[in-house]
């Protein structure tokens, strides 16, 4: 049984209570820093954890930390980015939805670290049950001492605020989401000034994603040198994953670093295997903005190696043969899965997903979603796949925030491993059309199809 950390006390009855968080020994990292360390031994424990970002870019969260202007006179303030709209990935919702508590402790204690006195968790709009799970669990927060003026009779003071956004993908990007808890649009700033120099109300600013922010007081708890201890290599911890797709049993898990990818998807402990014992075909490893993987690649390297779910593993080969752990949105596709289909639908949604600020974004995000949109109802031409990646190059590294880069790595990496199957939608379109052949579109190649027809 792997070993669990932010999950651990899951299925204890009342757990959501923090009457019942506390006899499990919630909030004993509150009393731990607030007593005995200084806000820059909190941030040090975080800094020797290796505790990477767990929302998708995986930067050090120690070192994001120090880059907050401790000299401005300007307030401070942590923000937890919980506007969890990344396709395929849902884990943030199940914590703060199973044991809000341990969000609103990392919030404590990650707000103490930065000096900030005043702190927001900004939420999807779509979460709003959430919302009145986080509110209630903030209350009783307040009540027992946790929040407010003078916390546990400390000279630290902290109020925690909820803001609930209007359901746009834009504003998972950490200046995007800052302009729209300002009440504006939520369009992502230019950088520089990065938000721990200017972030929200141009003041110092720290954003993090709720499963970092969750991590901290186990940190604390633990120590930052015995964190470090699980994982492999500068994979550290422990991580959630949304597994989802064909699987026997979809859910959250919390897993190890370091875990082979084939044991995630067919031990009984996790995914369970292929769903009605069919062949596995690709993977999404990381959220609907990471590069697909064909099946030769998922439990090997390009170079042979096992395939591990690590942030290094995964990434192994770059672009080419690799991927992205990302924010561990696992979604798993069996045979039957039309690939040219599944990328048109990560198309409409990246294109409706624009704020529409950067023109190869905007444009390019269109153009993608129609010529996908012919190739997929028959009315494709052969010159179409090129074009696909070429827009895809004209989009990459040319938009302000990664949404460009977001929507543009699926569609390269989809037709750079199954290119033969875009073809066959081009040359065979009556054929995609047939009811018979529209649910066994996803041809790996001329030759399987032949045997099918």
């Amino acid at each position: 049984m792997a070993r669990k950390i932010l999950l651990e006390h899951l299925n204890v009855p009342g757990i959501e209570t923090l009457e019942v968080f506390r006899k499990m020994g919630g909030y004993q990292a509150v009393e731990k820093v607030l007593k005995t360390m200084s806000p820059d031994d909190v941030t040090e424990e975080v800094k020797k954890s290796g505790l990477r970002g767990r929302g998708g870019a995986g930067f050090p969260a120690g070192m994001k930390w120090s880059f907050i202007d401790k000299k401005s006179e300007k307030p401070r303030y942590l923000v937890c980015n919980a506007d969890e709209s990344e396709p395929g990935t849902f884990k943030d919702r199940y914590l703060m939805e199973k044991i809000p508590h341990s969000l609103i402790e990392g919030m404590i204690v990650s707000s103490y670290a930065l000096g900030a006195k005043t702190s927001y968790i900004y939420i999807r709009g779509e979460y709003f049950y959430v919302l009145r799970i986080l509110e209630k669990a903030i209350a009783e927060a307040y009540e027992a001492g946790f929040l407010g003026k003078n916390i546990l009779g400390t000279d630290y003071s902290l109020d925690l605020h909820v803001q609930i956004g209007a359901g746009a993908y834009i504003c998972g990007e950490e200046t995007a989401l800052l302009e729209s808890l300002e009440g504006k649009r939520g369009n992502p700033r230019m950088k520089p000034p990065f938000p721990a120099i200017s972030g929200l109300y141009a003041s110092p600013t720290v954003v993090n994603n709720v499963e970092t922010i969750a991590a901290v007081p186990h940190i604390v708890n633990m120590t930052g040198d015995e964190y470090a201890k699980i994982g492999v290599g500068r994979s550290t911890g422990t991580k959630l994953i949304s597994a989802s797709g064909h699987i026997n049993k979809p859910g959250v898990y919390e897993i190890e670093m370091g875990l082979p990818v084939e044991e995630f998807i067919y031990s009984d402990e996790y995914c369970g295997g292929i769903k009605n014992g069919k062949r596995l075909k690709a993977l999404i490893a990381g959220g609907s903005s990471v590069p697909i993987l064909p099946e030769h690649l998922i439990t090997k390297t390009a170079n042979g190696d096992a395939r591990l779910m690590t942030y290094e593993s995964l990434s192994d080969g770059g672009f080419v043969s690799g991927t992205m752990l990302g924010s561990g949105g696992f979604i798993v596709m069996d045979e039957t899965t039309c690939i040219v289909r599944n990328t048109w639908t990560l198309a409409r949604f990246y294109h409706h997903e624009s704020c529409g600020q950067c023109s190869p974004c905007r444009e390019g995000t269109g153009w993608m979603e129609k010529v996908l949109h012919r190739i997929e109802n028959g009315h494709g031409k052969m010159s179409d796949v090129d074009l696909l990646v070429d827009i895809a190059k004209k989009i990459e590294g040319n938009t302000i925030c990664p949404l460009g880069d977001a929507a543009a790595w699926p569609i390269a990496s989809a037709i750079r491993h199954f290119r033969e199957e875009f073809e066959y939608h081009v040359k065979y379109p009556e054929k995609v059309k047939d009811p018979k052949h529209f649910f066994y579109a996803p041809f790996v190649s001329e030759k399987m199809n032949a045997s099918i027809a």
